[in-house]
């Protein structure tokens, strides 16, 4: 084997590796993270529409009100909760954080 292949092959392998034991390498995809953490309240279309979004009223991310928020508001509410959400803060990385919002606006 070509030893360049090999060297690929090496590279791949790591970074295979390190992915595996990080946990947000899981969710480097805001869509991915948004389902596994949030769409159990606010529902996979962002609607608001289960059992406990229903019953926490949580808004609609659609709705003008979530929207017009800055993105530094969104970022805030999911890092330190509010109300009954819980704090996502220490729980993921402010990159992870900022792919939920990105993922929030595009559900107008």
């Amino acid at each position: 084997m070509p030893r360049q292949t090999c060297t690929r092959l090496a590279a791949a392998l790591i970074a295979a590796v390190v992915s595996i034991g990080l946990p947000a390498a899981v969710f480097a995809d805001g869509a991915a993270l948004y389902k596994a953490k949030c769409a159990a309240c606010h529902a996979a279309d962002g609607s608001g529409n289960t059992t406990v979004g229903k019953n926490l009223k949580v808004k609609p991310f659609a709705s003008s009100e979530v929207q017009k928020c800055p993105d530094a508001e969104l970022t805030k509410t999911i890092s330190d909760g509010k109300g009954k959400m819980p704090a996502y803060g220490k729980k993921m990385t402010p990159a992870e954080i900022e792919s939920l919002v990105a993922v929030i606006r595009t559900m107008k």
